[in-house]
């Protein structure tokens, strides 16, 4: 069974009316259990697990120590072009928005890579706009194959491709994916994604399958929250977590809960997540799948993200900047707006006074042969 089918699945089902029959009483049963359910897990997310959210978060703390102990691994993005076929109100990058582009060369990437790695970061997350005529696949090649010179791990987190795209970019140097579905409820997505090649559902939710069949050995998914019922959303991306856990059990699968931030445009999001709605899902996920990673990016505020390290998040970002070239000069219009502006030294020094080990460097290509 796909992953589209498994969503299929519930198109009849109340998720809203399951979440409001589900008790205090329930909850506590289900915390006790050591292996959780598709529904234990959506009653993790409904109402009445917020009455019982003190215990659902020292369950997922005693699991994170469990399988991840202490170590926070640190990771930097790294924008190289902001070009964009897309209309997507929600983001600044959209092709429809005046704003400030930049798509950088080669030497301009060294030169942006050499002033992030300074800093002892070791994982890079590599971004661009959705714009295949731009950003190419053989421009991604040669970014990543140049990349590889800096860094022991890049990530991409870039536009969609086919299995034999993925697998282009996997030999030039590439180990981690990170998509995000936007959101996995159909007519939504095909509200916010009218034309162009991001209309097309289906292509996006099964792309990380195709890394995966091409050998990735990392990939993250989740939605935007903000652009649909937090709770439904929630949902999909962590059985899209479990599914890809199940199929493909080598990769390692993440998944990240990044909230809408302020952009060019005037889009606001239609369904707000508040700060402990982000924690019972967060919470829920690590019950349910106690062996997924969880990135939290600069999207949270310093406070809020160091007030999460316990609750089972395993990466955040440091050094932060949106806009490509950011790490250098000004840089081009930023995708948004951050909340934690700390530097890599600032965050290393807070995660040791918490208590928690900051890892720059936990993946080389050269340990596997």
């Amino acid at each position: 069974m796909s992953f589209a089918e498994i969503i299929d699945s519930y198109c009849s089902f109340d998720i809203e009316g399951y979440c409001a029959s589900v008790t205090p009483a329930a909850i506590d049963r289900i915390i006790d259990r050591s292996t959780l359910s598709e529904r234990d897990f959506l009653a993790l997310l409904s109402d009445a697990a917020d009455e019982r959210l003190e215990a659902t978060a020292q369950k997922a703390a005693a699991l994170t120590r469990l399988h991840f102990g202490s170590a926070i691994v640190l990771f930097t993005p790294m924008y190289i072009s902001n070009y964009c076929d897309n209309i997507c109100p929600y983001c600044s990058f959209a092709h429809h928005h005046d704003i400030t582009r930049s798509h950088l060369s080669l030497p301009e990437i060294e030169q942006e890579a050499k002033r992030i790695s300074a800093g002892g970061i070791r994982h890079i997350l590599v971004l661009t706009g959705e714009s295949p005529s731009k950003a190419s696949v053989g421009y991604l090649e040669e970014a990543v194959r140049l990349l590889r010179n800096h860094f022991s791990s890049v990530a991409i987190e870039i536009y969609p491709l086919s299995q034999a795209d993925y697998a282009r970019l996997i030999a030039a140097g590439a180990d981690m994916l990170t998509l995000y579905q936007e959101t996995y409820d159909k007519p939504r997505y095909a509200r916010l994604h009218p034309s162009g090649a991001k209309a097309d559902y289906r292509f996006r939710l099964d792309a990380q399958e195709r890394s995966c069949r091409a050998g990735m050995r990392a990939v993250t998914v989740g939605a935007l929250y903000g652009l649909h019922d937090w709770r439904s959303d929630a949902f999909f991306a962590g059985l899209h977590a479990a599914y890809l856990q199940r199929r493909f059990p080598a990769v390692e699968i993440a998944a990240s809960f990044p909230r809408l931030r302020p952009l060019a445009g005037d889009f606001s999001p239609s369904s707000p997540v508040g700060d402990r709605q982000f924690v019972r899902m967060m919470t829920a996920l690590r019950c349910f799948l106690p062996t997924v990673g969880i990135t939290i990016s600069t999207r949270e505020s310093a406070k809020f993200r160091m007030s999460l390290l316990p609750l089972g998040v395993t990466r955040i970002s440091a050094g932060v900047s949106t806009s490509v070239g950011g790490h250098g000069s000004a840089g081009s219009t930023a995708q948004f707006e951050i909340a934690d502006t700390r530097d890599v030294p600032s965050v290393k020094a807070d995660l040791l006074a918490a208590g928690f080990q900051p890892v720059m460097h936990d993946w080389s290509r050269a340990l596997t042969g």
